[in-house]
């Protein structure tokens, strides 16, 4: 079969949206995998030849050889691995054995004079390399690609936050008009939130465990061959050397609830985004935030005046969709029947997909950050329009002077109806208070009513 073009793709992750999602080929292609299995099974076979018990060993020349096997490895390698499994090669009948394609190509790379075939794989079963070759993937694609995508968005906020600090902005709480805020201490609060979400990524993502126990998590095959190794260290320091924490009590199968803490902390990051994509729609959809016109840019098909929220509303279907295969994922691969059951070897293959569905979502983000700024002339007559609002104030300020029915009051002037700053003064007037109170009371304005909101935003780190 020939290769597809983009525009003949099955999904819009290798189609439509192909470019925003190059940087995950390295970590989330088969290709990867392939070359991922490679290197645990050298770097393997070279631990197995540090062994005292093992009746081989590896100079420096050919531990170097052996590792340009997936140093180097590229697509004409791939396609080797691919033929080895799929349709055959050279001597070799298909394996229709995804992990078998791979010792058979090793064995073809083998430096000359190095007649150690027999020990390639030697006691392992496939998951012993799967699962290692899925966390050298799963590792770099998060601290890579993803969590620079997510602090470049946090970057973001922090300059929209310091930079609109001071404009005042009504709030609403249930939807209604609330105690005012500025525009940049939202932000903030938003850049807040995303910095403790990326720490938990981090910490996840380097957490991340391996195991190399066998068919049945017991070191059988290894014990039964060696039995005066102690394996479990041998594993320990194996894994350890990948850059991975070792699983020591296992099935066949690696549990995967290192993998499903990964995936839950990058759903709690996206849910983080995801309201910052629907209070942005928001914004822009109460006029707060204007967007610049991209030139040439068609905003609908039948409305020429139209700039719509497209980056912001791309966003947001694009992490929903992440979200909903994380949590499958996440579900899925912490489940296996008895001691193993292949049903999650299909499903791990989407692990990249709901990367790149994050991905394409930080990126239509940033877009849209990078195309709004405050409509202050807007704010301020929203402001104005609400004089209701300093009613909290009022109200504070009344029961510090020891005014018992304060909330009363103002409530009376002002719940379910619209009150003046007129009506307010008027009540001023009639209140008992020193003076200085009374030109403190009238000195409170919607635009002004934004306590230490851009002190807040200096808290940023």
């Amino acid at each position: 079969m020939t290769d597809r073009s983009a525009l003949q793709a099955v999904s819009p992750l290798d189609g439509r949206y192909a470019r925003y999602t190059e940087s995950l080929v390295p970590y989330a292609s088969e290709q990867a995998l392939m070359r991922a299995r490679v290197e645990v099974e050298v770097e393997y076979l070279i631990a197995l030849s540090d062994l005292d018990v093992t009746p081989f060993e590896i100079d420096a020349g050919q531990r170097a050889e052996l590792r340009t096997l997936y140093e180097d490895f590229d697509e004409s390698d791939a396609e080797i691995v691919k033929q080895l499994e799929t349709s055959g090669y050279k001597d070799y009948s298909a394996t229709n054995h995804d992990v078998k394609a791979v010792e058979y190509f090793i064995r073809e790379g083998l430096p000359e004079g190095l007649d150690i075939a027999n020990w390639i794989h030697f006691g392992l079963t496939s998951e012993d390399a799967n699962n290692l070759a899925h966390r050298l993937l799963v590792k770099p694609a998060v601290e890579n690609v993803l969590v620079p995508e997510l602090r470049a968005v946090r970057d973001d906020l922090v300059a929209l936050a310091q930079e609109n600090k001071e404009v005042p902005m009504l709030a609403r709480t249930h939807g209604q008009p609330a105690t005012p805020t500025t525009f940049g201490k939202e932000m903030a609060v938003y850049a807040a939130r995303l910095g403790k979400a990326i720490a938990r990524v981090e910490r996840a993502a380097d957490a991340l465990s391996g195991k190399l126990a066998g068919a049945s998590g017991t070191y059988a095959a290894h014990h039964a061959a060696y039995p005066e190794v102690d394996w479990p260290a041998f594993a320990a320091e194996f894994v350890g050397s990948l850059g991975l924490e070792h699983e020591p009590l296992t099935t066949q199968v690696n549990p995967c609830d290192d993998l499903q803490t990964v995936f839950d902390a990058l759903r709690g990051a996206n849910n983080v985004l995801l309201d910052l994509d629907l209070d942005m729609w928001l914004y822009i959809s109460d006029r707060y935030l204007g967007q610049e016109a991209v030139e040439g840019e068609t905003g609908s098909s039948t409305m020429p005046h139209k700039v719509n929220p497209i980056d912001f509303e791309n966003s947001e279907g694009n992490l929903t969709k992440a979200n909903s295969d994380l949590v499958f994922l996440g579900d899925y691969v912490t489940k296996s029947r008895l001691q193993r059951d292949l049903s999650d070897s299909t499903v791990k293959r989407n692990i990249g997909a709901s990367f790149a569905h994050c991905l394409i979502g930080y990126d239509k983000l940033q877009t849209g950050l990078g195309k709004v700024s405050p409509n202050e002339t807007v704010m301020r007559e929203e402001l104005d329009a609400n004089p209701e609002i300093i009613g909290e104030a009022v109200q504070t300020i009344l029961r510090r002077e020891g005014h018992g029915d304060a909330y009363e009051r103002v409530k009376a002037l002002t719940r379910g109806q619209r009150a003046s700053l007129d009506d307010f003064r008027a009540m001023f007037d009639e209140l008992d208070v020193p003076e200085s109170v009374r030109e403190e009371l009238r000195a409170v304005t919607p635009a002004t009513y934004t306590g230490v909101a851009d002190e807040l935003v200096e808290k940023l780190e």
